[in-house]
């Protein structure tokens, strides 16, 4: 019995591997192909390069309104870079996802950027392990390096952590946009924390001091990156966005700044001429290290601090709430088991 579960589960891990492999094949080729077309109308005349700006724009409410999320106007400007970096479609490598390429872009040179993505299908690295080789300088280190054994075993080393199954591909929120999968993003947190969104969601709702919720695991990108909001919400009192973001440890400076950033950036690109100024909040689950740190950024504190004392939850109603909501949530987990 035990032998024909292990032949029956390798064969269905076999088959999902060959299925996201396929969908990963078609994704690049249709991401190329959406990228050579958007860069050859531009370069169609001085009647389409009037478009200019608007064109990602407009393309993007388009398709986002029959084929969903995963055609923004971030996605759009990936693929026309994509088309511009590997302008050779049969010089690129099918082993890779579009994740790979995306993570590719980030490369300015040429050369460093071939050599990264061959190394990368070669070695089948995972789109982490790349980030990883290309944030450490792995090939610049190489070059300049006069042992070139001892930076090739640190690389290795540092990759040495079990290779992510099919499931970790299924998470990636680029594949299951690219699919149209509802709700691609919630697939971004583990189980409890999906819970604890929903909970803390539905909680604010609850509270009725001017909460409308906006989106979950609403992406923002740079040029180069994209990142992840847990919970957006709109509070009509205070006239602003309130951003949440859930961490599994102790509160780090790290933290803090990386909400300064989600702030920062969600003034410039979401929030409109009549709204006040965002407002960050950071959640951290941990029984004995629950944090709330509010973050009103470009020095209107003391003007909007009272009003968002008397609308915002406290932090003790937050924490009572986390840690009533996760008690239960691990008490249901515990009875499956």
């Amino acid at each position: 019995m035990q032998a024909l579960l292990a032949e029956l589960g390798e064969l269905i891990r076999q088959a999902r591997q060959r299925a996201l492999r396929a969908v990963d094949v078609i994704q690049v080729q249709t991401c190329w192909e959406l990228g050579r077309h958007i860069v050859e109308f531009e370069q169609g005349g001085a009647a389409r390069a009037s478009y200019g700006k608007r064109l990602l724009s407009e393309l993007a409410t388009a398709l986002t309104a029959e084929f969903g999320k995963g055609f923004d106007a971030s996605n759009l400007r990936y693929m026309r870079l994509f088309y511009q970096a590997f302008p050779i479609r049969d010089a690129l490598r099918h082993e890779l996802s579009w994740t790979h390429y995306r993570t590719l872009l980030r490369v300015d040179s040429d050369t460093a950027r071939q050599w990264y993505m061959n190394e990368a299908a070669t070695q089948n690295w995972s789109s982490r392990a790349l980030e990883r080789q290309i944030g450490t300088l792995y090939y610049e280190r190489l070059l300049a390096s006069q042992d070139r054994a001892a930076v090739e075993r640190e690389a290795e080393a540092q990759l040495a952590a079990p290779s992510a199954g099919p499931r970790e591909f299924v998470r990636d929120p680029v594949l299951l946009e690219f699919l149209g999968v509802p709700g691609a993003g919630a697939l971004l947190e583990s189980e409890l924390e999906q819970a604890l969104m929903g909970q803390l969601q539905a909680f604010l709702l609850e509270l009725g001091k001017g909460f409308a919720f906006v989106a979950r695991q609403q992406r923002i990108s740079t040029e180069s990156r994209d990142f992840y909001i847990d919970l957006v919400f709109y509070n009509y009192i205070l006239k602003c966005f309130v951003i949440f973001d859930l961490k599994r440890g102790e509160l780090t400076h790290q933290d803090i700044g990386q909400m300064d950033m989600y702030v920062r950036m969600y003034d410039e690109l979401k929030r409109g001429p009549d709204d006040n100024p965002t407002v960050g909040i950071i959640l951290c689950t941990h029984k004995d290290a629950s944090v709330v740190r509010y973050s009103v950024l470009h020095d209107n504190e003391q003007l909007f601090a009272s009003k968002y004392k008397l609308v915002l939850p406290s932090e003790d109603e937050l924490r009572a709430e986390l840690d009533r909501e996760r008690a239960q949530l691990q008490a249901q987990q515990a009875r499956k088991e």
